[in-house]
């Protein structure tokens, strides 16, 4: 039997692919960046057959890097950069506009005035969603009015809508499936979380065609086969998880009370409650954790716009270091009491402000600031926004005893210091850091037999380090606080 696994791992900045074995050990990676289009102010858009051609080249590196054929892979798990919308014509496989990125706040307006019409009750009640720009549903309906033709051939079944594991899942299969598991559902803004439907109700609302929409499965289920002409043989589709929560699933939080915080592009903290949808009092989203077997499991989550690609920023952007790593160097040289502040809303600002309108700022300059405490409060504010985000879990009077990191700033101890000075808990980083998508080849592993079960695949995680809380409590309020000020004076509520 084969016991190799192939993760795609579609993210916002870049495609890759990791082959996984039967202990969940990496055994080999293939990455590939493309290109971010930002046509307007707050308008960020990716091309969706650059996203397909990347994500098949990285697959095809991956199997060469480790040495293995197509027929020695057991499964493909697919995890995606979420909320991300993609609308193609169902016979030609062509989309019909650029992907509209999860960042994008074109709908901004729109989402206003659905607030001030006072639909945000319903919609929250039913998807646990905030009326936001975020998610999917305001994008199809854009996408719908701004491109000729299309909303009448949505309603003749002519398009399909999918987020980026749709479309992944339709290229794979040559068209074959139409399908999205329940977590990628539960952000469009169209899935009622308690009844485990598309919403009739909010198809109206959002003025988005059933016919559009995808066939929702469980998380790891029988999705298809991807066609022999890609990777060499048919192999198994057989698990689906948006990112966040592929990143739960490899982080082993299957027990109420388990939370993990991911660093990626943004950052994503999601904390595990069981068969029970818990509604947030602090502006936290519910969402779903997975669903197997036909059984929900819920989640709380609080979403950071920008975590990583304020460095990107800092690097691409401003150019004022060459490489990430060089951020530590800068950290170390000025040290955590640091009056300069960061405030990355160049997307607007995320949970628990949700401020689509905020603009990013840097406040607290000095004649003597240099590009170390710059590059120091980007770094800062990473961990700044995951208070923001632990404290409004706690105010809702969930439990946080500990977190359980990933992605790609984990690597540095720096921050992950800071973090658990800031947050005063400890911060637990896994031997396998890539649990994103290490999530995705756990589902596929569990449908086609790689795994029997949860508690097998929570026995294999493994912590490398815990960063335990070491801050004086008054210089940890004095920095939080002039971190909240900062705040205060970019957002526009």
């Amino acid at each position: 039997m084969s016991r190799y696994l192939l993760a795609i791992d579609q993210g916002t900045t870049s495609s890759r692919a990791i082959v996984f074995d039967e202990t969940g050990v990496q055994v080999s990676v293939a990455q590939e960046e493309f290109h971010q289009y930002f046509p307007k102010d707050g308008w960020v858009e990716h091309d969706a057959l650059e996203i397909w051609l990347s994500s098949l080249v990285v697959c095809r590196g991956a199997l060469e890097k480790a040495g293995i054929s197509a027929n020695e892979i057991a499964g493909i798990g697919i995890t995606n950069q979420r909320e991300t919308t993609v609308i193609w014509d169902r016979k030609t496989g062509e989309p019909i506009h650029h992907a509209i990125v999860w960042q994008d706040r074109r709908t901004a307006s729109l989402c206003t005035k659905l607030k001030q019409d006072g639909y945000e009750p319903m919609v929250v009640e039913r998807t646990g969603l905030l009326i936001d720009p975020y998610f999917s549903a305001t994008k199809i309906a854009w996408l719908l009015d701004n491109v000729e033709g299309a909303r009448r051939r949505a309603e003749q079944g002519e398009l399909a809508f999918g987020t980026i594991d749709s479309w992944l899942l339709w290229n794979l299969t040559k068209g074959q499936s139409h399908h999205t598991d329940a977590t990628n559902a539960s952000r469009t803004a169209l899935f009622n979380i308690h009844s485990q439907n598309w919403d009739e109700e909010l198809l109206t609302l959002f003025r988005v065609p059933r016919a559009l929409l995808p066939d929702v499965l469980d998380c790891a289920d029988d999705y298809g086969e991807a066609d022999a002409e890609w990777l060499g043989a048919p192999i198994p589709v057989a698990g689906i998880a948006g990112d966040q929560h592929a990143a739960l699933i490899g982080q082993a939080c299957f027990e109420p009370g388990l939370a993990k915080s991911t660093y990626g592009t943004g950052c994503f903290v999601m904390l595990n409650t069981g068969d029970q949808a818990l509604r947030s009092e602090n502006r936290l989203l519910t969402t779903m954790a997975y669903r197997l077997d036909g059984k929900p499991c819920y989640a709380v989550e609080g979403s950071i716009f920008v975590a990583g690609a304020a460095m990107q920023w800092l690097r691409d952007g401003l150019k004022l270091i060459s490489h990430a790593s060089e951020s530590t160097e800068h950290a170390e040289a000025v040290g955590v009491d640091n009056s300069v502040y960061l405030v990355p809303a160049f997307t607007g600002l995320g949970a628990p402000h949700w401020d689509p309108n905020a603009r990013g700022a840097i406040l607290g300059l000095t004649r003597d600031t240099g590009i170390a405490e710059i590059v120091t409060a980007g770094l800062q504010s990473v961990c700044y926004q995951t208070k923001d985000l632990v404290r409004a879990i706690r105010n809702d009077g969930a439990r946080l005893e500990s977190l359980r990191v990933d992605g790609g700033m984990v690597v540095n101890d720096w921050v992950m210091q800071f973090l658990s000075d800031i947050l005063n808990v400890p911060v637990d980083r896994p031997r396998v850091t890539e649990t994103t998508a290490l999530g995705a080849a756990y589902l596929a592993g569990l449908q086609v037999g790689v795994f029997e079960d949860l508690e097998q695949i929570a026995d294999m995680w493994e912590c490398e380090r815990r960063f335990r809380p070491a801050m004086k409590p008054a210089l940890r309020e004095s920095l939080y606080a002039g971190w909240l000020d900062a705040v205060e004076r970019v957002c526009n509520n």
